[in-house]
């Protein structure tokens, strides 16, 4: 695989670190800079965000061969993040065990979007498609569920529809520590930049969260699991 660092003025270990940091705590970019100035590291606010949205996709590209078995019972639902000025809808999607599945950015919340969202998640976990979705009775969910069956076995409906609130509460929970990790970091300029980052994050939780193969447990986990995605230092 190629070296994504070549040619890059800092080492592997502090663009990494960085990142890292970015993805891990509610820090802003001017925080991290002013962290790795403590250490003697000199660089500006407008990097870190460069090396968010470069390495934190690619942190997420190689992380995902490490990710186990997605259980069988889905919780979806959506929140807000502003884009642009805009208020845009993220939808998410975890497991019964909170395990993370997929996330999608739209500008609507319609069945539309509902079917691109499931489509999308369905088609990143393969073998692990879901036995059951629920939900808090956003609209189109039921449609688009019976859509999905009609798609993936005409037969049976291999995926039931729950639309009860009370039920949902596990994703409504990571929502909310998503959004607290976030902090004041809920508003993006572009829509390229809002996925990279979102990306990013939820690749490095997934990994906090033990919910990938071959890592140890606390942060030096954390450091060697990165670190290993590149076969180098972090």
């Amino acid at each position: 695989m190629r070296d994504p660092f070549k040619g890059r003025r800092f080492p592997r270990e502090v663009i990494l670190l960085a990142v890292r940091w970015y993805c891990r705590f509610p820090l802003s970019y001017q925080d991290v800079a002013d962290l790795l100035a403590e250490r003697g590291i000199v660089v500006d606010r407008a990097t870190v965000f460069r090396w968010v949205q470069k390495f934190g996709p690619e942190i997420a590209k190689r992380a995902t061969a490490h990710r186990g078995w997605r259980g069988p019972n889905w919780h979806v639902d959506e929140t807000y993040v502003r884009v642009g000025g805009r208020w845009r809808y993220l939808w998410r999607a975890v497991d019964h065990t909170g395990q993370f599945i997929d996330f999608r950015l739209t500008a609507k919340r319609d069945a539309k979007a509902a079917r691109a969202f499931l489509k999308q998640a369905i088609e990143g976990v393969r073998l692990c498609r879901p036995v059951s979705i629920c939900n808090d009775e956003a609209p189109g969910y039921r449609k688009v569920t019976r859509d999905l069956n009609h798609r993936y076995d005409s037969h049976i409906d291999s995926i039931v529809y729950i639309d009860r609130k009370w039920r949902n509460n596990r994703i409504e929970s990571d929502h909310a520590a998503l959004k607290r990790l976030l902090g004041t970091r809920q508003s993006f300029r572009l829509l390229r930049s809002a996925k990279a980052t979102l990306m990013a994050v939820e690749s490095i939780r997934t990994i906090k969260n033990v919910h990938v193969s071959n890592k140890l447990p606390g942060i030096r986990g954390e450091i060697d699991f990165v670190r290993n995605l590149f076969g180098g230092a972090a």
